[in-house]
């Protein structure tokens, strides 16, 4: 994987978001206090936010060049988000909400639904109504669900916020493997600095949204 960002810069409330960098890790955690610009930055790869200038490229893709005036559709870049906020439908059963906005066809392929919800431990839930389940549950859906969209490139946003110690844990073991599993790259952001050391190879610092320090997670925050 091969994620270039160049020239980006994007006006926040207080500061401006100005990045210009070239990621190769399977895993890249983004790291820093609130409101450093870390969940914008991951907007702004997933095409949710226009900045005011930038060019984006993941391996032969062209996502974003403003220059250019060229704007790939969100739909189109091949990207799994997990937001903050777990953006489940609380009408819909964990089944449709796992399968809103796929095919559900394949069975075969890498994303398929059993291969999903197995690798996730999420198959006795699938006939659950999502306002019934555990937080921790919440999580592995709102993850399988973006899994399932079978992307190039997976964003997760503080995925494991407000979860107790053990539950940390345990998703904390399958979110490290799945780029073994899936053969899938991600960006993780977090303000944690034990769940960067655990789950990423490298991390990108950023304060008040500049990138001040990048390299190995255990160098720079242990």
């Amino acid at each position: 994987m091969k994620l270039e960002i160049r020239g980006l810069s994007l006006r926040l409330e207080q500061f401006a978001l100005e990045v210009d960098i070239d990621l190769q890790s399977a895993r890249t955690g983004v790291f820093g206090p609130s409101g450093s610009g870390k969940t914008s930055l991951l907007e702004v790869i997933a095409g949710l936010r226009q900045p005011e200038t930038v060019m984006i490229r993941l391996d032969d893709q062209l996502f974003e060049d403003t220059v250019r005036g060229y704007s790939l559709p969100v739909r189109r870049r091949k990207i799994g988000y997990v937001p903050q906020d777990d953006s489940l439908f609380p009408h819909l059963s964990v089944r449709q909400n796992l399968l809103y906005g796929t095919d559900g066809n394949s069975e075969r392929d890498t994303f398929s639904f059993d291969h999903v919800t197995s690798f996730l431990q999420i198959s006795s839930l699938l006939g659950r109504d999502v306002r019934s389940l555990s937080r921790g549950e919440n999580q592995r859906i709102v993850i399988a669900r973006a899994l399932l969209s079978a992307p190039r490139l997976l964003l997760l946003d503080e995925p494991l916020t407000a979860l107790d110690a053990s539950l940390k844990k345990s998703i904390l073991g399958q979110l490290r493997s799945l780029h073994d599993e899936f053969r899938i790259p991600m960006l993780y952001v977090t303000h944690d600095p034990a769940e960067a050391i655990e789950i990423c190879q490298e991390v990108l610092i950023l304060e008040r949204g500049k990138l001040v320090r990048r390299g190995n997670p255990l160098d720079l925050l242990a």
